[in-house]
């Protein structure tokens, strides 16, 4: 039964299409959206296109960013010879709340995972080599602790270590098939202190 008419159920079917949006919560956003005033609408779409348009992957960690590099890895404060290995731009925001990691990082865009066929070639693999031709005193590789994030860490320390750079994976207290990104700070900072040599 079409209560609505075409246009919001087209803008429900929409927001339902995003990661973690049910139905519910979809009519819910589109009533807001549908209420707001005109001139916030048009900055909510706008904001969608630039954003779309202008984002990018930063040249030296792979994060997404509106420049050609982040302001992590263009910061001079940070420590550049202490690279983290993570998952996804969600995963180094979580580190950066933590506010007690002072390196820089690298994000893999993903893990390896045959049986969706992700290989090495479909991450940022072939960026990270790049990096550690420059100085590099450790690797840590801070991938989730699930089947892939452990595959994808073995796999890393395997070609790095030839290199002779430290290579260590966070401790821990990282539940197994736990997301980094739902991790609270404390156990965040504990899983990064507690690292161990691969």
């Amino acid at each position: 039964m079409d209560i609505y008419g075409g246009e919001v159920n087209r803008l429900i079917e929409e927001l339902s299409a995003l990661p973690g949006i049910g139905t519910r919560t979809a009519q819910r956003l589109a009533f807001y959206i549908i209420g707001m005033p005109e001139d916030r609408a048009n900055a909510l779409a706008n904001s969608i296109l630039e954003a779309k348009k202008n984002i990018r992957y930063c040249k030296t960690c792979c994060t997404i960013t509106d420049r050609e590099e982040c302001p992590i890895c263009s910061s001079p404060t940070r420590d550049h010879k202490t690279i983290m290995v993570v998952e996804s731009p969600r995963d180094l925001a979580a580190y950066e709340r933590i506010g007690k990691y002072d390196g820089v990082y690298h994000v893999l865009n993903g893990v390896i995972n045959p049986s969706q066929g992700v290989g090495p070639a479909e991450i940022k693999l072939k960026e990270l080599m790049v990096r550690l031709r420059d100085d590099v005193d450790e690797l840590i590789i801070a991938t989730n602790s699930s089947v892939e994030g452990e595959a994808t860490a073995m796999y890393i320390s395997k070609m790095v270590k030839p290199a002779g750079i430290k290579v260590s994976r966070i401790a821990s207290g990282v539940p197994v098939g736990g997301d980094l990104e739902c991790i609270d700070e404390v156990t965040l900072l504990r899983a990064l202190d507690g690292r161990v040599m691969l």
